[in-house]
């Protein structure tokens, strides 16, 4: 079980003493020592240079003064990745306002709820967003603020009209003799001070608003750095694919690769795989963190075809030609992720096995962490040298991780943690902070796992989608689907229980089904069934495949939305 050492105060108490540093001081040092260097690019657009930044973000403070935003108020974020979203997020924090950030994938509704159950004073929008929301259902905002020009949408006061009106009058005058670095100057942030209210769909629902305080962004950088700023360097390129309202886009792509003093490049549209592709190849980021579907998509549509066939198994079991022909589709493999990538962290959600020891037999550069929103997000991490298979790293610094599990080697339990990157709990909602924090500064995660003698981390599912069997078995649905969605013609897929027996949902791959008809693609998956009931313990196997016709929806970090497909 899981030892209690300290208190929950205590544990965080050493956070930033160390180093004398905080997040915001991260910020301010970056802007300052790489003042004249290229920051961030809207990819086949305008790039800002971090004297650019630090302008930017001064005028957003003369704004938010001269409209009466106080240190603690909120102010939301809503749009696709952007140089500009960038910008205001490092605003808010650096004036000491609450960031809110929310997905631009969000409907207009769940955008209304947010603004108004956050207190959110400001919204900035994107283009898309702007045309989405209707400002009426947001009655104590105090005014929206277009994202592309910064020009007001909406003002409900005189304050704030002003303020926009005259914004570069009041910045020529505070800096008559041009804005220079000694003139960067932010808000000192405390540890426990919060930061940031992240809202997340998760699986279940309802979304609930995660506190999180400045230590937890200070700790995911502080690590960061520490472990990779050793290989990537100020000055290198980083491609921010994942949504930065995401926390896993916002501290890994974002945070660590700004406060490295890297050249980040944002897709500010939609990210359609050929989109990516091209941005990988223009932009030949020196870091990849991905979530698995990105991954799986380019193993599965570029690689596996080349590998699988006949002519390839044969030189693959040939000893004399395996090694080289293993070296060659790596570098073709590295190719397609831009040629000169460190390494690729996946996270968000389960890789698949299969893909996994794929890439790890051809010795290319993949490792797996895990994180949570409520954990800012890392909780584990291994560089790609010393990763384990089947594993997501290791606790990181400053964070704890144990298994609650009379034997946690062999026997899953629940994955708890405490530390630095903990939240501070969720907003306005006190029953479910009690329920995911204990007395103790334990964070509950929901997941079950166990872990090596060694501390390596193997996560085997969720507990609430844990099926129990007809005889009692804990079933775990993740690992039945892992080898269901490495057959063919299975694009992804989710496994549920009808009255007792296991049914699995399955969207084809799109490609293929087209060369069949109904009754033939029924055959298909029943041969299927047969064929992944033969690998499966009688207890787990499948009594039925049914065909989905559309693509499961999803949650922001890709996973699948299971409560919508419950019986």
């Amino acid at each position: 079980m899981c030892r209690k050492e300290y208190t929950f105060a205590q544990i965080f108490d050493f956070c930033a003493m160390e180093t004398g540093s905080s997040f915001n001081q991260y910020i301010q040092r970056t802007i300052i020592q790489n003042w004249d260097a290229d920051a961030l690019t809207d990819y086949q657009g305008q790039t800002l240079q971090f004297h650019d930044v630090a302008r930017k973000i001064e005028k957003l403070h003369i704004l938010f003064e001269n409209s009466h935003v106080t240190k603690g108020d909120k102010i939301a974020i809503c749009g696709r990745n952007s140089a500009h979203w960038a910008v205001t997020f490092l605003a808010t924090l650096t004036y000491g306002a609450v960031a809110v950030p929310i997905l631009h994938e969000f409907n207009a509704e769940q955008i209304h709820n947010i603004v108004n159950h956050s207190e959110s004073k400001l919204l900035f929008v994107g283009d898309y967003i702007a045309k989405e929301i209707t400002p009426e259902e947001m009655p104590h905002l105090e005014g929206i603020i277009n994202l592309p020009d910064f020009s007001l949408m909406l003002s409900r006061t005189e304050q704030l009209t002003y303020a926009r009106e005259n914004l570069n009058y009041m910045f020529g005058i505070k800096y008559p003799m041009a804005f220079r670095k000694q003139h960067v100057s932010y808000h000192e942030d405390t540890p426990h001070e919060l930061a940031l209210i992240n809202y997340t769909s998760g699986t279940t629902g309802f979304s609930k608003g995660v506190m999180l305080p400045y230590r937890g962004l200070w700790g995911n950088v502080d690590f960061c750095i520490r472990r990779l700023g050793k290989v990537i360097k100020a000055g290198d390129p980083m491609l921010d694919i994942l949504p930065m309202a995401h926390m896993y886009g916002l501290s890994i792509e974002f945070l660590f690769g700004f406060c490295n003093g890297c050249h980040l490049y944002f897709l500010n549209r939609l990210p359609s795989p050929t989109l990516i592709a091209k941005a990988f190849t223009d932009i030949k980021p020196a870091l990849v963190i991905s979530v698995p579907l990105i991954i799986e998509k380019i193993i599965r549509k570029k690689v596996f075809p080349i590998v699988q066939s006949n002519r390839m198994r044969l030189l693959l079991n040939t000893p004399v030609v395996s090694k080289k022909v293993k070296e060659k589709i790596a570098e073709q493999v590295y190719a397609a992720f831009g040629g000169r990538a460190y390494e690729v962290i996946v996270g968000g959600a389960a890789l698949s096995k299969e893909v996994e020891q794929f890439l790890m037999s051809i010795n290319f550069p993949i490792t797996v962490g895990y994180g949570a929103t409520e954990c800012s997000p890392l909780i584990s991490y291994t560089d790609w040298h010393d990763f384990v298979a089947g594993s997501c790293g290791k606790a990181i610094d400053n964070m704890e991780v144990c298994i609650a599990s009379n034997d946690p080697r062999n026997t899953p339990g629940e994955i708890l943690t405490r530390g630095t990157n903990v939240m501070l709990g969720y907003y306005k909602n006190e029953e479910a902070t009690r329920e995911a924090l204990d007395a103790d500064g334990w964070y509950h995660t929901g997941d079950l796992g166990t872990m090596d003698a060694n501390g390596n981390i193997f996560i085997r599912g969720r507990i609430k989608n844990m099926i129990l069997g007809a005889s009692g078995q804990n079933i775990y649905p993740e690992e039945i689907e892992d080898k269901l969605n490495s057959m063919p013609m299975v694009s992804e897929s989710i496994v549920v229980q009808e009255h007792e027996k296991l049914v699995a949902l399955v969207y084809p791959d799109q490609d293929e089904i087209v060369k069949f008809n109904q009754q033939e693609l029924e055959g298909i998956m029943e041969q299927i069934r047969q064929d992944l009931n033969a690998h499966l313990p009688a207890y787990s196997r499948l009594s039925a495949i049914r065909l989905h016709h559309e693509e499961f929806a999803k949650t922001p970090k890709k996973s699948i939305k299971r409560y919508l497909y419950q019986a």
